[in-house]
């Protein structure tokens, strides 16, 4: 299993936090949801980070059965329609997300 993770580093601007996250509710995890071959969708917010610890908003993980089913739904139209959504949360975000690809190690 293959799990792609979204990092949203940066700062909400003041009172916006509940736009921001209803962005990310209301569409981006529908579509997250869409995405081919994807098999579970996790979303975080950050409660509380270590002391010195980098400004993590959110973090998105993707879980998918092979790096080929990645490829794949990073290929997909589905990605755009992700992709413009995302594009929104600038509205209400001053940083920048980046994205890691993990293989599970543990359970198996």
């Amino acid at each position: 299993m293959f799990t792609r993770s979204a990092v949203f580093e940066g700062t909400i601007h003041p009172g916006q936090e509940d736009a921001f996250f209803s962005i990310v509710e209301n569409e981006l995890l529908p579509i997250w949801k869409r995405m081919p071959n994807a098999v579970a969708v996790r979303v975080m917010r950050t409660v509380e980070p270590d002391a010195g610890a980098p400004s993590i908003v959110m973090v998105q993980e993707v879980d998918y059965p092979s790096r080929e089913a990645i490829a794949e739904a990073l290929a997909s139209p589905v990605r755009t329609e992700g992709r413009a959504a995302t594009d929104r949360l600038a509205e209400f975000f001053d940083g920048r997300f980046y994205h890691f690809v993990y293989e599970r190690m543990a359970p198996r």
